[in-house]
């Protein structure tokens, strides 16, 4: 896990070995470093050509060492490249495969770049709200243009190397090799060998013809597109100063800006959905080199909306479906909708046509379960309600190979239940998709208590070859999303009632980040379907208050976006949502029914009603071990909630406003006689850990 080096005639190659992306780890550092002064030291050495192992060249910084002082120790990485660009004999960079971040950085130091076909190359610092911190935004700019640099360093997106190579007049690579690199990058290195003086980026002009209006545009763009995230502004000022600054001066600056970014709560929250998105991936009980069962094909139940998109995503991974329903017309429909979703891609540009065609080639259909019997993984997407997955889950067992992995989509119903009308309950797990399913990156992997380890391990595996961000979550009502939206859905009844509008509730909590507010997000999924769990509620939890006006919304007939009518009215062909006079009239009239006189309630108060309600059921989930820890929890709101990214997810939020100002704000909406003061009790975790002065985190 450092480097090695290996003489080869009058080359000496410098290998980088930290699997699985070559991370810049102090080790890795001082590796390469007592290597640079091995080389330079023999006199044999004429040149060196710097690579990395396996399937990588370098994917910058060891995230393994983020926030531990081995991330600043010496050699830093700006040590490292000023060691190597101050090199007395020439340095070529082999880079192939991934070269990003610090990796690209450390390659700018070199002398000479020589690259594989098809590298991806990236300065992807501003994905966790920083700006490139080792030179980025000064040498790039002198090698591949400034317009060119802007536009990779501010979208953070990878490029391949070919068409870096590409852009006239570029520097940045010498030569691509088509065939063997390392044997390629040596013999480049002995052409090099001799020439003096060695080139060095830093030495190179950044120059643009028109650079203030340029940077005004680019500074207008930016804010527009990027408004609640600081960094993207900041690449455009570092940009700037590799034009208007000496390279030294532009360094310094560069380093300032990375260090102030550093400490910003977006790039807290962003670094804070990095980690918890890879950490979401990392089950405690069940070891990463659990051996996982081989899915080949795929059996989905159900042709409408949810089983439609559930099987594009195995299509678009390239594993064969097979598509179970009733009735041939249902079929028929399903389908239809699949080839509309694909064509709507080709059309666009999106996807090519013969890959549509590879597609749906992959895609059969079925009246029988007797054609579910190869299947290694069927999952089911019908009708939410017991009775019906009963019988499902019955056929299965019949007729399922031993050993295939039977998943429920259900968002609310207990999984172990479920299981037990199987004979192989240790086979049987919750896959709940988001609509729509071929779009959206959550998956709920529900644990029942008798799932098997190695099924686990497999569904995990398989979300990451749909691309899919997999939480797993215990067995409850509700999981951890939909349990933890339930409350947020009750606080915005209840301030309806108090003297909100729909559209108050919904403009205040867009303002905050959601991608949209509680009743446009109810009129988007089915007034109906709220309505159908409170029934159930009244019936389990009686004391479990409720505001009437979604079930008198409901009553009037007013479903959402697909009755014309929800909390909103909506036009015909059109989604916009246009504040209804009768609904608010309704509101109004139940107010007085119920004797509350309106009072004006503030944003700020709207925004911690709700969210904080997130948090405190979020600690009730934690509490029962429903969720493993608090970043699976904002990784569920973050991917599949359309919570603010740049806030990091409901705990992390909390964490930052501080536990102990949570707790305060608590107290306070308990002693609201209209609201419910039992929930705003604390969860037991919660209260212990704000009394601590501790963090979910």
């Amino acid at each position: 896990m450092s480097a090695s080096i290996e003489v080869r005639g009058n080359v000496a190659l410098i290998t980088m070995s930290n699997p699985p992306v070559n991370g810049l780890s102090l080790a890795v550092r001082q590796g390469v470093a007592a290597a640079i002064d091995q080389a330079m030291a023999d006199p044999a050495v004429e040149a060196v050509v710097l690579t990395g192992a396996g399937k990588a060249f370098s994917g910058g910084a060891d995230i393994r060492e983020f926030g531990s002082p081995k991330a600043v120790a010496e050699p830093n990485l700006l040590s490292l490249i000023s060691l190597i660009e101050g090199a007395s004999k020439p340095v070529v960079a082999a880079v192939h495969s991934v070269c990003m971040g610090g990796g690209l950085e450390l390659a700018l130091g070199c002398h000479y770049r020589v690259a594989a076909p098809g590298t991806q190359v990236a300065l992807p610092e501003v994905k966790l709200g920083l700006v490139p911190g080792a030179g980025g935004t000064q040498r790039l700019p002198r090698v591949i243009g400034v317009e060119n640099a802007l536009n990779m360093i501010v979208s953070g997106e990878p490029v391949k190397s070919e068409m870096l190579a590409m852009i006239p007049g570029q520097t940045l690579f010498q030569q691509i090799i088509d065939g063997d690199l390392i044997e390629g990058a040596i013999a480049y290195a002995k052409e090099v060998a001799a020439k003096r003086p060695l080139p060095k980026v830093r030495d190179a002009k950044a120059s643009h013809p028109e650079a203030d209006a340029y940077f005004q545009f680019a500074r207008n763009t930016v804010k527009a597109m990027a408004k609640n995230f600081p960094a993207p502004a900041k690449c455009v000022d570092c940009v700037e100063a590799s034009v208007s600054k000496r390279f030294d001066e532009g360094m310094v600056y560069e380093r300032e800006v990375f260090t102030a970014l550093m400490f910003t709560p977006e790039c807290k929250a962003l670094r804070h959905a990095f980690f918890g998105e890879r950490a979401a991936s990392k089950i405690p009980d069940v070891p990463e080199d659990t051996p996982k069962r081989e899915i080949a094909k795929v059996g989905v139940i159900g042709a409408g909306t949810m089983g439609g998109g559930i099987a594009m995503n195995f299509l678009n991974a390239g594993v064969p479906v097979v598509m179970l329903e009733m009735k041939q017309e249902a079929l028929d429909r399903g389908i239809g909708v699949i080839r509309k979703n694909y064509e709507s891609q080709v059309k666009r540009g999106k996807l090519k046509a013969d890959k549509y065609e590879g597609r749906m080639a992959l895609l059969s259909t079925t009246l029988s379960y007797d054609d579910l019997k190869d299947a290694d993984l069927i999952i089911e997407a019908v009708f939410e309600e017991m009775g019906v997955k009963e019988k499902v889950f019955n056929a299965l067992d019949a007729v399922a190979k031993p050993g295939a992995i039977l998943a429920s989509n259900t968002s609310t119903l207990d999984v172990d239940k479920i299981a037990s009308f199987t004979k192989r309950p240790q086979d049987v797990v919750g896959m709940h998709f988001f609509s729509p399913a071929n779009v959206m990156k959550l998956l709920e992997v529900v644990r029942g208590k008798a799932t098997a380890k190695d099924v686990l391990a497999t569904v995990m595996g398989v979300a990451k070859k749909i691309r899919k961000t997999a939480v797993v979550s215990g067995v409850c009502d509700g999981f951890i999303g939909n349990r933890m939206i339930e409350q947020y859905s009750r606080q915005a009844g209840f301030l309806l009632e108090e003297g909100c509008t729909p559209a108050q509730v919904d403009k205040a909590v867009e303002k905050f980040g959601f991608a949209m507010g509680p009743f446009r997000m109810g009129d988007l999924a089915g007034n109906d379907i709220g309505w159908a769990i409170r029934k159930r509620r009244y019936v389990d939890k009686p004391g479990l208050r409720y505001s009437k006006t979604a079930d008198l919304l409901c009553e009037m007939g007013r479903y959402g976006q697909k009755t014309g009518a929800g909390w909103y009215d909506y036009q015909a062909g059109k989604r916009d949502a246009i504040p209804s006079a009768v609904v608010v009239k309704m509101i109004e009239d139940h107010r007085k029914e119920l004797g509350i006189t309106p009072r004006k309630i503030s944003d700020e108060e709207i925004v911690h009603r709700l969210v904080y309600a997130l948090v405190n059921e979020g600690a009730h989930i934690l509490e029962e071990g429903i969720a493993s820890k608090a970043s699976d929890i904002d990784m569920v709101y973050l991917t599949g909630y359309g919570f603010p990214l740049w806030r990091g997810g409901p705990m992390n939020y909390a964490d930052q406003k501080g536990l102990f100002n949570v707790v305060q704000a608590m107290k306070r909406f308990g002693q609201n006689p209209l609201d419910d003061a039992k929930f705003w009790q604390p969860a037991p975790l919660l209260a212990k850990l704000a009394a601590e002065g501790k963090s979910f985190s």
